[in-house]
């Protein structure tokens, strides 16, 4: 986990994945984009893997929980985030607990967080985050 830590130091990462079979998978885009597709295309990855991000809110937490990830490392997560890899029994260590995760211009709630605020089903989060991505 220290060398996807490290990792993140670096300007143009905001995630990493370390695959069950040690693949080594950066993350460059904010928000859950690059981690949805991840999840869309190469479901097998994530299946116990560790990751470490940057941010992570509740639609990325229900998007680890459906990958299947082992252990979860946030340099800033949401509670709503942490209760749901917490219930999943996933291992996370955190810098920094927030109530919420906050857009990008600091003036709301991240949208992502909003739409799967009330969602429990990792599946029906990804199909709200797919829709909310399909229409950007």
């Amino acid at each position: 986990m220290q060398q996807l830590k490290n990792m993140l130091a670096r300007d143009n990462v905001r995630g990493v994945v370390r695959s069950s079979s040690d693949e080594i998978i950066e993350f460059h885009n904010p928000g859950v984009k690059d981690l949805f597709n991840l999840v869309e295309t190469r479901p097998h990855v994530l299946e116990g893997a560790f990751v470490a991000d940057r941010v992570i809110g509740r639609g990325a937490a229900l998007l680890l929980v459906l990958g299947r990830v082992e252990r979860v490392y946030a340099e800033l997560i949401s509670v709503q985030a942490l209760q749901v890899l917490q219930e999943a029994k996933i291992v996370v260590d955190y810098d920094k607990v927030v109530a919420n995760i906050i857009n990008r211009d600091g003036s709301d709630i991240c949208p992502v967080e909003k739409l799967t605020m009330n969602v429990n089903n990792p599946n029906v989060a990804f199909e709200r985050i797919k829709d909310f991505l399909n229409n950007k």
